[in-house]
């Protein structure tokens, strides 16, 4: 009877009733792990709220691409608040935002800041200028020498600047069967000075990612040929990420954590450059 009355509602309506309430119950009956997260999220969001004023009127970077999270619908509209937000891919064309040219950074057509393309790896060559705060959501594990990145992008950061990652949790997506990144394994891709041509965790990705919850299917030849392209296409996670690795990593560059918390989708640190 319920679901007969669900269909006869106009699609829009629908739509809002799954965002809201169906579509959250169907993903705990599906992911019971999700449950416990079912009050741990709107905390988070309250959190990184309070967090804020910290961008407001500053000049910052984002490496990576635009993030939906930083958007005004977002968890933290930093978008909304910054004076200027410049951001960094590595290619004039990727898998998520298509083709890019270097001058404006742009999210769903707002204009941000300036577009810089280069590596991630290789910030403080590119963008030549210093700022206020440093943002990245589900960039890091996309590359393959995560310490050397971090160091870089410190580099352009002011000191008492604010650094944000944002990164995402395994237990939610296609890794959830990959084990966890150790801090020693980093700090040995970082003294040998590991580049974005490092196949060493293909066989290990194309054994343990679960095809069902990537978008190219339940298809293993199509992810092992865009795997073989990956110096092309950057799709890896190269490493798996915790709350713990992540502040491992802020503790070895000396950055006071102020924030860290785990999420259902996410996994969040923010943290302060001290000098």
């Amino acid at each position: 009877m319920i679901v007969k009355l669900y269909r006869k509602l106009p699609v829009g309506f629908r739509l809002i009733i799954y965002n809201c309430f169906l579509g959250t119950i169907l993903n705990y009956i599906r992911n019971p792990q999700a449950l416990k997260y079912c009050f741990k999220e709107p905390q988070i969001k309250r959190k990184l709220i309070e967090f804020l004023p910290l961008f407001k009127n500053k000049n910052g970077l984002e490496v990576g691409g635009g993030s939906y999270l930083f958007s005004k619908e977002g968890n933290l509209p930093i978008y909304s608040v910054a004076n200027r937000v410049d951001g960094c891919n590595y290619s004039y064309q990727t898998v998520w935002e298509g083709n890019l040219s270097q001058g404006t950074y742009k999210y769903k057509g707002v204009n941000l800041g300036t577009q810089f393309i280069g590596e991630a790896t290789e910030i403080e060559m590119i963008v030549g200028k210093m700022y206020d705060f440093i943002i990245s959501s589900n960039c890091l594990e996309h590359v393959a020498n995560p310490l050397k990145a971090v160091k870089s992008w410190l580099n352009v950061l002011n000191a008492g600047g604010y650094i944000l990652l944002i990164l995402p949790n395994k237990i939610s997506n296609f890794d959830h069967r990959r084990p966890d990144t150790s801090f020693s394994h980093l700090l040995e891709d970082y003294a040998n000075d590991v580049n974005e041509n490092d196949m060493t965790h293909f066989d290990e990705i194309i054994e343990l990612h679960d095809l069902d919850k990537d978008v190219v299917g339940n298809n293993k030849d199509v992810f092992i040929g865009r795997s073989m392209k990956n110096d092309e296409n950057r799709c890896f996670h190269h490493h798996i990420f915790t709350v713990k690795l992540l502040e491992e990593i802020f503790s070895y560059f000396n950055l006071e954590i102020i924030y860290s918390q785990e999420g259902w989708d996410n996994i969040y640190i923010l943290g302060r450059k001290l000098k």
